[in-house]
């Protein structure tokens, strides 16, 4: 199934969300550090409710040590407003990685222009927003991308 990664979340209950989402999806979670709250902080356990257990989550000190465990021959896909295309127009795959940033300042430039500018991906807002929710955003591409593949897995 798919890889989500957080680089350098923030917020807890918004990887709380993600945790529960992965879950759900079959989804596994990396969350590269630093990390902005503890793993045992309430607000995190809170969000995910009872779904750590049932979620794979790895921690990553850095990005370099992340993109190691993903192993080479992966499609990765970089989510930022800063995106080239929608991500409504690709064709996604089983193994795919969807990477997200902060939700205060997103992916830094630097790794942003690591990918490839059609891995380099939106998703539409209004004009003058500045973005959206980073769970919900997570929520939206998995979503899309697990409906592309007939919710493979699911009950």
């Amino acid at each position: 199934m798919f890889d989500i990664v957080l680089h350098r979340p923030e917020i807890p209950p918004n990887a709380g969300n993600v945790i529960r989402l992965a879950a759900n999806a079959g989804a596994r979670l990396h969350l590269v550090g630093p990390l902005g709250f503890g793993l045992e902080e309430r607000q995190l356990r809170r969000a995910g409710l009872d779904y750590h257990d049932l979620a794979q989550v790895q921690v990553h000190e850095d990005w370099a040590v992340c993109l190691a465990a993903l192993g080479e021959r992966r499609r990765l896909f970089a989510f930022s407003t800063r995106g080239t295309a929608s991500y409504a127009e690709v064709r996604y795959a089983a193994h795919d990685v969807f990477v997200f940033g902060s939700e205060t300042s997103g992916l830094p430039a630097t790794l942003l222009r690591s990918f490839a500018p059609g891995a380099q991906l939106r998703l539409p807002m209004r004009p003058g927003n500045r973005s959206l929710n980073l769970s919900n955003a997570v929520a939206i591409v998995v979503y899309e991308a697990w409906r592309q593949l007939g919710f493979a897995g699911a009950g």
